[in-house]
């Protein structure tokens, strides 16, 4: 896939900065893709959509990893730490300014080891995260909830972004639904957007991931899953193809991709260049996709995490 068919203009406008006042009121566009129908809904009516699919959903927690610090000697500096290493108290995160960053050197809670370079480093944190929910750049207004970027269902912390497509879910919603939970860990690079022209050679670190023996044996088994997310799809299409139930993925999911275990897809409205926006291809269908995202901007739908909601069926 070339990086140009990843592209679409979006208003300013529609980029969503606040969540929906209650989770389950944001909207819910409906895409059929063996009739091409589309219908306009809103997420409490997802149960009226489905008919009797296992609804499988990340149940992985957001870290309160946005740490603001203070360099040696004065100036600002800011950590997002993205992955706990298997050293005590060792961490991988991106620092900044790295140009004036070095080994060795302590900022408050936070002590500079080894820079891996691209601004990553592998630092050394006293005591867990207590910094703030690490919102994406375009989101440019404070979240006066912090919990309202994490799932009801989030329970394994380790995430540096929240499966979004799982915010819009209430207790009550999710107990008229048949629900299974796996479990990955969203690094940033998943939203990094591609900059090289042919996808294949896009890379893409590897994400943690973890499916209970018996999770994976009802979702191996039932009739027809509902993948909640793109961050579901890659752990249960990673599974699907051999990989153990747990371990790191890297899977990057192209049209062209064969989708073993996946039958329905739960997800927001993705940035333009970005392999999330790729894989709704792969499952939707190229021209289908943009198709939807025209009718999406044009019916003023909100995007990105905090935006609205798409199924496809």
């Amino acid at each position: 896939m070339k990086r140009s068919e990843l592209e679409y203009s979006l208003p300013e406008e529609l980029i969503a900065q606040h969540p929906a006042e209650g989770r389950d009121e944001s909207r819910l566009l409906v895409f059929e893709r063996e009739t091409g129908n589309v219908r306009h809904r809103r997420f409490r009516e997802l149960p009226e959509e489905l008919g009797g699919e296992l609804v499988v959903v990340n149940d992985t927690r957001v870290v309160p990893a946005r740490l603001r610090l203070e360099r040696p000697g004065g100036g600002a500096a800011e950590v997002l730490l993205l992955e706990r290493l298997n050293g005590a108290g060792e961490w991988e995160g991106l620092a900044r300014p790295t140009r004036k960053l070095r080994p060795g050197q302590r900022l408050g809670a936070v002590e500079l080891i080894e820079h891996l370079g691209e601004g990553r480093w592998r630092l050394r944190l006293e005591g867990e995260p207590a910094g703030e929910a690490p919102l994406p750049p375009y989101i440019t207004e404070p979240l006066l909830d912090p919990e309202r970027y994490q799932t009801v269902y989030a329970e394994h912390e380790g995430s540096a972004a929240a499966p979004t497509a799982g915010l819009h879910f209430t207790p009550e919603l999710l107990a008229g639904l048949d629900v299974e939970r796996i479990t990955l860990h969203v690094g940033l690079d998943t939203f990094r957007p591609v900059t090289v022209e042919d996808l294949d050679d896009h890379p893409i670190h590897t994400e943690r991931y973890e499916v209970r023996e018996e999770a994976w044996e009802r979702i191996r088994s039932a009739e027809r899953v509902l993948a909640v997310g793109t961050t579901t799809v890659r752990v249960l299409e990673s599974v699907a193809a051999g990989a153990p139930l747990a371990g790191r993925t890297d899977l990057l999911i192209q049209p062209g991709f064969e989708f073993r275990r996946t039958d329905a897809l739960l997800t927001n409205f993705h940035l333009p260049g970005s392999t999330l926006l790729a894989l709704v291809m792969a499952f939707a269908g190229i021209e289908e996709t943009r198709r939807l995202y025209e009718l999406a901007i044009a019916d003023r739908y909100r995007f990105y995490s905090f935006g609205d909601a798409m199924l496809i069926l």
